[in-house]
Protein backbone atom coordinates (compact mmCIF):
# COMPACT_ATOMS: atom_id res chain seq x y z
CA UNK A 1 0.00 0.00 0.00
CA UNK A 2 1.64 3.47 -1.16
CA UNK A 3 2.07 6.05 2.05
CA UNK A 4 -0.48 8.85 2.22
CA UNK A 5 -0.76 11.80 4.10
CA UNK A 6 -3.82 13.23 5.47
CA UNK A 7 -4.20 17.09 4.83
CA UNK A 8 -6.76 19.43 7.41
CA UNK A 9 -8.37 22.65 6.71
CA UNK A 10 -9.91 24.69 9.58
CA UNK A 11 -11.61 28.09 8.67
CA UNK A 12 -14.73 28.28 10.35
CA UNK A 13 -13.41 31.28 12.83
CA UNK A 14 -10.80 34.29 12.47
CA UNK A 15 -8.14 32.05 13.69
CA UNK A 16 -7.57 28.97 10.96
CA UNK A 17 -5.30 26.80 10.50
CA UNK A 18 -3.73 24.14 8.67
CA UNK A 19 -1.97 20.64 9.30
CA UNK A 20 -0.38 18.12 7.11
CA UNK A 21 -0.26 14.29 9.31
CA UNK A 22 2.36 12.11 7.63
CA UNK A 23 2.51 8.31 7.69
CA UNK A 24 4.36 8.21 10.17
CA UNK A 25 2.23 10.37 11.99
CA UNK A 26 4.12 13.51 11.72
CA UNK A 27 2.33 16.58 12.12
CA UNK A 28 2.81 20.33 10.65
CA UNK A 29 0.44 22.93 11.41
CA UNK A 30 0.08 26.64 10.17
CA UNK A 31 -1.88 29.06 11.65
CA UNK A 32 -3.08 32.01 10.65
CA UNK A 33 -5.71 35.38 11.85
CA UNK A 34 -8.31 36.89 9.51
CA UNK A 35 -11.47 38.23 10.54
CA UNK A 36 -13.04 38.24 6.61
CA UNK A 37 -10.48 37.37 3.97
CA UNK A 38 -9.51 33.55 4.68
CA UNK A 39 -9.28 33.44 0.87
CA UNK A 40 -6.86 36.01 0.54
CA UNK A 41 -4.35 34.54 3.68
CA UNK A 42 -5.06 30.81 2.64
CA UNK A 43 -3.27 29.76 0.25
CA UNK A 44 0.56 30.63 0.88
CA UNK A 45 0.63 28.18 3.43
CA UNK A 46 -1.32 25.47 2.21
CA UNK A 47 1.25 25.62 -0.65
CA UNK A 48 3.53 25.28 1.62
CA UNK A 49 2.74 22.18 3.67
CA UNK A 50 1.75 21.00 0.67
CA UNK A 51 5.30 21.50 -0.81
CA UNK A 52 6.70 20.42 1.90
CA UNK A 53 5.22 16.77 1.70
CA UNK A 54 8.46 15.19 -0.01
CA UNK A 55 6.42 13.44 -3.03
CA UNK A 56 4.21 11.49 -0.76
CA UNK A 57 0.84 11.83 -2.16
CA UNK A 58 -2.34 13.37 -0.38
CA UNK A 59 -5.07 10.23 0.99
CA UNK A 60 -7.40 12.26 2.67
CA UNK A 61 -8.47 15.92 3.05
CA UNK A 62 -10.87 16.54 6.50
CA UNK A 63 -12.25 20.06 6.49
CA UNK A 64 -13.95 22.25 9.16
CA UNK A 65 -17.56 22.67 8.73
CA UNK A 66 -18.50 24.75 11.56
CA UNK A 67 -20.83 26.34 12.79
CA UNK A 68 -18.76 29.39 12.89
CA UNK A 69 -17.98 32.31 9.72
CA UNK A 70 -20.46 31.36 7.08
CA UNK A 71 -17.97 32.75 4.22
CA UNK A 72 -14.79 31.34 6.20
CA UNK A 73 -16.01 27.87 6.17
CA UNK A 74 -16.71 28.44 2.70
CA UNK A 75 -13.15 29.03 1.72
CA UNK A 76 -11.98 25.69 3.81
CA UNK A 77 -14.12 23.39 2.20
CA UNK A 78 -13.93 25.05 -1.61
CA UNK A 79 -10.11 24.47 -1.13
CA UNK A 80 -10.58 21.08 0.48
CA UNK A 81 -12.29 20.26 -2.66
CA UNK A 82 -9.98 21.60 -4.81
CA UNK A 83 -6.85 19.38 -3.36
CA UNK A 84 -9.38 16.20 -3.31
CA UNK A 85 -10.46 16.75 -6.76
CA UNK A 86 -5.90 17.71 -8.21
CA UNK A 87 -5.07 14.25 -5.78
CA UNK A 88 -8.29 11.92 -6.26
CA UNK A 89 -8.99 11.46 -2.80
CA UNK A 90 -11.43 11.77 -0.44
CA UNK A 91 -12.93 14.99 1.22
CA UNK A 92 -14.52 15.02 4.65
CA UNK A 93 -16.45 17.19 6.61
CA UNK A 94 -16.26 17.00 10.26
CA UNK A 95 -18.04 19.22 12.86
CA UNK A 96 -15.53 22.41 14.00
CA UNK A 97 -16.99 22.39 17.45
CA UNK A 98 -16.19 18.96 17.97
CA UNK A 99 -12.18 20.93 17.59
CA UNK A 100 -12.01 23.25 20.97
CA UNK A 101 -9.84 22.11 23.63
CA UNK A 102 -12.85 21.91 26.31
CA UNK A 103 -14.03 18.49 24.05
CA UNK A 104 -10.64 16.92 23.78
CA UNK A 105 -10.76 13.75 25.02
CA UNK A 106 -14.41 13.42 24.15
CA UNK A 107 -15.82 16.00 27.29
CA UNK A 108 -18.68 16.84 27.96
CA UNK A 109 -19.56 20.55 26.70
CA UNK A 110 -21.94 22.71 25.40
CA UNK A 111 -20.95 25.37 22.44
CA UNK A 112 -23.07 28.65 22.46
CA UNK A 113 -22.92 31.16 19.10
CA UNK A 114 -24.68 34.17 18.48
CA UNK A 115 -26.93 32.99 15.04
CA UNK A 116 -28.09 37.01 14.76
CA UNK A 117 -30.74 38.99 14.59
CA UNK A 118 -32.20 37.76 18.24
CA UNK A 119 -31.57 34.01 17.54
CA UNK A 120 -28.73 32.14 19.05
CA UNK A 121 -27.23 28.85 18.50
CA UNK A 122 -26.21 26.02 21.05
CA UNK A 123 -25.25 22.46 20.91
CA UNK A 124 -24.34 19.18 23.14
CA UNK A 125 -21.10 17.01 22.39
CA UNK A 126 -19.33 13.79 24.19
CA UNK A 127 -17.55 11.38 23.68
CA UNK A 128 -16.08 13.00 20.44
CA UNK A 129 -19.79 13.19 18.81
CA UNK A 130 -22.44 15.76 18.22
CA UNK A 131 -25.64 14.51 20.89
CA UNK A 132 -27.76 17.67 19.98
CA UNK A 133 -28.07 20.50 17.60
CA UNK A 134 -27.01 23.24 16.27
CA UNK A 135 -30.37 24.00 16.99
CA UNK A 136 -31.70 27.60 17.44
CA UNK A 137 -33.19 29.51 19.91
CA UNK A 138 -34.05 32.84 21.23
CA UNK A 139 -32.40 34.70 24.44
CA UNK A 140 -34.80 33.65 27.11
CA UNK A 141 -34.12 30.15 25.54
CA UNK A 142 -30.47 30.40 25.87
CA UNK A 143 -30.23 31.14 29.50
CA UNK A 144 -32.01 28.01 30.35
CA UNK A 145 -30.38 25.96 28.42
CA UNK A 146 -26.70 27.50 29.62
CA UNK A 147 -28.00 27.37 33.13
CA UNK A 148 -28.88 23.78 32.99
CA UNK A 149 -25.55 23.02 30.99
CA UNK A 150 -23.69 24.51 33.80
CA UNK A 151 -25.75 22.87 36.46
CA UNK A 152 -25.08 19.56 34.90
CA UNK A 153 -21.46 20.29 35.49
CA UNK A 154 -20.44 21.20 31.51
CA UNK A 155 -18.61 23.50 30.00
CA UNK A 156 -19.78 25.98 28.12
CA UNK A 157 -17.62 27.49 24.97
CA UNK A 158 -18.04 30.04 22.43
CA UNK A 159 -15.86 31.34 19.44
CA UNK A 160 -17.37 34.99 19.85
CA UNK A 161 -16.72 37.20 23.41
CA UNK A 162 -18.78 35.84 25.33
CA UNK A 163 -20.22 39.29 26.24
CA UNK A 164 -21.77 39.53 23.57
CA UNK A 165 -24.72 36.83 25.08
CA UNK A 166 -27.77 38.22 26.73
CA UNK A 167 -27.10 36.43 29.75
CA UNK A 168 -26.97 37.47 33.87
CA UNK A 169 -23.04 37.93 34.92
CA UNK A 170 -23.04 34.74 36.76
CA UNK A 171 -23.59 32.48 33.73
CA UNK A 172 -21.35 35.40 31.18
CA UNK A 173 -18.52 34.77 33.44
CA UNK A 174 -18.67 30.93 32.60
CA UNK A 175 -18.76 30.97 28.94
CA UNK A 176 -15.25 29.97 27.86
CA UNK A 177 -14.15 31.61 24.44
CA UNK A 178 -12.19 28.76 22.67
CA UNK A 179 -11.19 28.02 19.19
CA UNK A 180 -11.10 24.71 16.82
CA UNK A 181 -8.10 24.06 15.06
CA UNK A 182 -6.44 21.70 12.29
CA UNK A 183 -4.76 19.30 14.94
CA UNK A 184 -7.90 18.92 17.13
CA UNK A 185 -10.03 18.40 14.18
CA UNK A 186 -7.51 15.54 13.19
CA UNK A 187 -7.84 14.19 16.65
CA UNK A 188 -11.98 14.34 16.72
CA UNK A 189 -11.99 12.53 13.11
CA UNK A 190 -9.66 9.72 14.95
CA UNK A 191 -11.49 9.45 18.16
CA UNK A 192 -14.99 9.72 16.02
CA UNK A 193 -16.96 5.91 15.71
CA UNK A 194 -15.77 3.97 12.60
CA UNK A 195 -19.72 3.97 11.47
CA UNK A 196 -19.93 7.45 11.63
CA UNK A 197 -16.52 8.17 9.45
CA UNK A 198 -18.34 6.24 6.60
CA UNK A 199 -21.11 7.91 6.87
CA UNK A 200 -19.08 11.08 6.77
CA UNK A 201 -17.06 9.84 3.76
CA UNK A 202 -20.43 9.10 1.25
CA UNK A 203 -21.44 12.76 2.28
CA UNK A 204 -20.08 16.04 -0.16
CA UNK A 205 -18.62 18.50 2.22
CA UNK A 206 -21.03 21.40 3.21
CA UNK A 207 -21.16 24.30 5.89
CA UNK A 208 -22.77 23.01 9.40
CA UNK A 209 -26.29 24.66 8.85
CA UNK A 210 -28.37 25.97 12.04
CA UNK A 211 -31.32 24.57 12.17
CA UNK A 212 -34.98 25.76 14.37
CA UNK A 213 -36.77 23.68 16.88
CA UNK A 214 -38.86 21.24 14.97
CA UNK A 215 -42.09 23.00 16.23
CA UNK A 216 -44.85 24.26 13.59
CA UNK A 217 -46.27 27.20 14.95
CA UNK A 218 -50.01 27.00 14.92
CA UNK A 219 -51.46 29.51 12.52
CA UNK A 220 -53.45 32.77 14.58
CA UNK A 221 -56.87 33.64 13.65
CA UNK A 222 -57.61 35.50 10.89
CA UNK A 223 -54.68 34.32 9.07
CA UNK A 224 -54.59 33.28 5.77
CA UNK A 225 -56.63 30.31 4.70
CA UNK A 226 -58.81 30.78 7.92
CA UNK A 227 -61.77 32.95 7.88
CA UNK A 228 -61.95 35.47 10.88
CA UNK A 229 -65.34 35.80 12.89
CA UNK A 230 -67.22 38.67 12.47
Amino acid sequence: MTATFTLVIETSTPRASLATIGPGGHLEQREFTSDRSHNAVLFAPLQELLDGQGGVETGLVLVGSGPGSYSGTRVGIAAAQGVAIACGCPAVAVPSILAVPSAHGGAPCLAIGDARRGSFWTARMENSRLLAGPGLTDASGLEVIVAEAIAGGLSVISFEEPGRFPLPPELREQVRLEFPNAERLWQAWRATRPEVREKWLTESPQPMYLKPPHITPAKPQGSRGVQSAS
